[in-house]
């Protein structure tokens, strides 16, 4: 099988390994709320990023006069349920802000980790 085709399964498991090690590493703080806040922001990273890959595999897979508009539409409602997630969980369940940044960040610190790996390789 081609690297490429292999990548978003790669990234998918890359995801969940840095959020696990980053929720090891916010238990050594002994803070409840920070570990808390980890993992909601890694859990709300993973989905969306889950969410975008399989919207753009239907964009890729139907295309069509219809496609485009559906995956803006889409988009647009993925946004808005991002931010009403992110507002939830910071208004309503006053999670600890930074512990929800650094969750945010799993899918970028993934992201980054894939480019360097990559850029070594050739």
């Amino acid at each position: 099988m081609d690297p490429f085709e292999q990548l978003p399964a790669i990234l998918n498991r890359r995801s969940w390994l840095i959020l696990g090690l980053l929720l090891l590493v916010s238990l050594l703080f002994r803070d409840t709320t920070l570990t808390l806040g980890i993992l909601c922001g890694g859990l709300v990273s993973i989905g969306a990023f889950l969410w975008l890959r399989r919207s753009l595999r239907q964009l890729l897979e139907e295309p069509g006069s219809g496609s485009k508009a559906r995956y803006q539409f889409g988009y647009v409602v993925r946004l808005i349920a991002l931010a009403v997630v992110l507002a939830v969980l910071i208004a309503v369940v006053k999670i600890n802000a930074v512990g929800l940044i650094v969750g945010l960040s799993v899918v970028v610190i993934n992201l980054f980790w894939t480019t360097i790996q990559h850029s070594l390789q050739r």
